[in-house]
């Protein structure tokens, strides 16, 4: 097993994470896909996780529609809506 070790930026101060009980198959893929990518392993992992960070989870995305939403729509705004997407096609 390996770990991985790598910084990431985080309010403007850099953290070091460590993953531990890496298996050496998974190090071994990451390593070649952060070679395909142009990447050095370090690079390639940090931006996975920035990536995944930056993703709204299921929960997250369901509270920003509710706050998004607005209670004033009501039934004749839906069916003109729903004509003016009709009469666009």
């Amino acid at each position: 097993m390996n770990a991985l070790c790598f910084q990431c930026c985080y309010d403007n101060f850099m953290t070091a994470l460590t993953i531990r009980d890496v298996s050496d198959d998974a190090v071994r893929t990451m390593k070649i896909r952060a070679a395909q990518a142009g990447q050095s392993l370090q690079g390639y992992l940090r931006s996975l996780i920035e990536k995944e960070a930056a993703r709204p989870t299921v929960a997250e995305a369901v509270e920003r529609a509710r706050r998004d939403a607005t209670a004033s729509i009501n039934t004749a705004d839906i069916l003109s809506a729903i004509d003016e997407g009709r009469a666009r096609r």
